[in-house]
C-alpha cells in the first residue's frame, strides 16, 4: 500500500463513528430505610464512557460525569493506579440521602458484569468510585487507572488495559 493508501486508512480508522460514540453507563441508587423514613436520593445517576481509538496492544476509555444537579464540585478524595475516590458536598434537596449506587444499565440494556464504577450517599456527602480492582483484560492483567481529575467541578477519567 503506497503512502497516500496508508494516509486514507488511518483516517478511516479515526473518523470512524464506532470509535468516538460515547456509551451511557447508569447507576441505580438503592436508598437506606433510615428508621422507617425513605431518605430523599436520585432514583438513578449517568456517567459517559468514550472509547478512544484502537491502538495496536491495548484499550483506553475516557470517562465523565455531570453530577451537579445533585452535588456541588468534587474534589479527589484518594486514589492510586487502581482506584480512585472523588467527593463532593450533596445539594440541600439530596442532603439526607442514605444510599448505594451500582452499574444497572450500559447503553439501556441491563448491566450485569462487576460495577467498576460505583456510588456511596452519606453524611452529606456523595463519593463516586472508579475500581479496577476484580476485572482483567484479555491477557488477565488489571486494567489501570492513567488520568483522574475534576473539570468544571465534575469528575474525569481515563482508563485502560491490554488485549
Amino acid at each position: 500500500m503506497g503512502v497516500g493508501g496508508a494516509a486514507i486508512a488511518q483516517l478511516s480508522i479515526f473518523t470512524n463513528p464506532i470509535f468516538a460514540e460515547a456509551n451511557n453507563v447508569t447507576l441505580g441508587v438503592y436508598a437506606m430505610d433510615v428508621r422507617g423514613k425513605s431518605p430523599i436520593c436520585p432514583n438513578e445517576v449517568s456517567l459517559t464512557q468514550t472509547p478512544r481509538p484502537y491502538t495496536e496492544g491495548s484499550y483506553t476509555t475516557d470517562g465523565s460525569a455531570s453530577l451537579g444537579w445533585f452535588a456541588r464540585e468534587f474534589r479527589i478524595e484518594k486514589s492510586d493506579e487502581f482506584s480512585v475516590t472523588w467527593v463532593a458536598k450533596l445539594q440541600i434537596k439530596y442532603h439526607n440521602c442514605k444510599a448505594g449506587a451500582s452499574i444497572t444499565k450500559y447503553n439501556g440494556e441491563p448491566f450485569e458484569g462487576h460495577s467498576y464504577l460505583r456510588m456511596r450517599f452519606v453524611n452529606d456527602k456523595v463519593y463516586l468510585i472508579l475500581d479496577m480492582t476484580g476485572l482483567s483484560d484479555a491477557n488477565g492483567l488489571m486494567p489501570v487507572i492513567l488520568n483522574k481529575g475534576v473539570k468544571n467541578g465534575n469528575p474525569t477519567w481515563t482508563w485502560g488495559g491490554t488485549d
